[in-house]
């Protein structure tokens, strides 16, 4: 067993499947659960699509738990027309997998503070949806919050505009003040923004090395030409999530710029990430935020994807 171990906190669209996927090809942490939450699609929906994922992927062993079906300061959550376009119909590129498994009946809050409590400095947890779920943690056990070896969060812009408006990006902009309320908490984080995200592209050709790879290959393919066909003009995609994942598991795919770092809640710049400017406010530089990126992810990452697909394919047919 390794000693590292994963905890992804996700709301599991395409690019979410990607780094799930990701995270098992790269095999240096355990992946030890993925909580789920709202976001590129209802709860219920990224329950169901990670649940199928990790069944497709060989393995329906990893627990999965239901987080978060709204913002912290509402009462209710419906998904974005854009994310309807991007992720499709059911977050996965309307590519319908086998419906396998369900979820823990642990909430994840709970199992974010027990993988804490168990694990301490060997926990890694990467946030890539709406940070409620983190939120939710931190205000129910703060201490025990605090022992979480690593965290790196997939979210916000702090040297380029926003997808989902000028000023925000869409993790961030989904729920302001669960992500306020995780950034101002004074613990050491990694920020992997648009400012890295949108560095990092994804070609159909070298997605297409997956799709001859067996089903799993075959439906990881199909679901990522949707997000390829949808996310950008220039028919490729960024890879947000995965990214934020490889960085948790090697930091050197970054260069990083510590601030103390908030978060806007309310008016038209909702959502902004903003790094504090006067001198009482930024004591604490807590948040290391990723302004530059290595050449060598995206073959790194095509190329792990690859090799775990064979290595599966070669699983389900011995």
């Amino acid at each position: 067993m390794m000693t590292r171990k994963l905890l992804l906190d996700m709301d599991t669209g395409i690019d979410d499947a990607m780094a799930i996927t990701y995270a098992l090809a790269d095999g240096s942490a355990d992946l030890i659960g993925v909580t789920c939450c709202f976001g590129n699609v209802t709860n219920q929906t990224a329950v169901r699509n990670t649940l199928d994922l990790l069944s497709l992927m060989g393995h329906p062993d990893i627990p999965v738990f239901c987080g978060a079906e709204h913002p912290l300061n509402e009462d209710s959550f419906e998904v974005s027309e854009g994310c309807l376009r991007i992720h499709g119909q059911n977050g996965l590129g309307n590519v319908t997998l086998p419906h396998v498994g369900k979820a823990s009946d642990i909430p994840a809050p709970d199992f974010i503070l027990k993988a804490a409590q168990k694990y301490g400095p060997d926990l890694i947890l990467v946030a890539t949806g709406a940070m409620t779920n983190l939120a939710a943690a931190l205000r129910k056990d703060p201490e025990t919050f605090s022992k979480i070896g690593k965290i790196v969060f997939m979210g916000g812009a702090l040297t380029v505009e926003g997808n989902v408006t000028p000023y925000a990006e869409a993790n961030i902009a989904v729920d302001p003040l669960a992500a306020k309320e995780v950034l101002e908490s004074g613990l050491p984080m990694t920020m992997v923004g648009l400012d890295v995200t949108h560095k990092n592209l994804l070609t159909r050709k070298d997605a297409g090395r997956w799709e001859r790879h067996g089903k799993a290959g075959k439906a990881l393919f199909d679901i990522v030409a949707h997000y390829i066909d949808n996310e950008l003009e220039q028919k490729s995609c960024s890879l947000h999530d995965p990214l934020a994942v490889a960085v948790a598991l090697d930091e050197t795919l970054i260069e990083t710029h510590p601030f103390a770092m908030t978060v806007i809640t309310e008016g038209e710049a909702a959502g902004r990430t903003v790094a504090r400017s006067f001198a009482d406010q930024c004591r604490n530089k807590n948040v290391s935020v990723a302004l530059e990126t290595s050449p060598r992810f995206v073959p790194e990452f095509v190329g792990k994807v690859e090799a775990f697909l064979t290595e599966t394919e070669k699983n389900t047919t011995d």
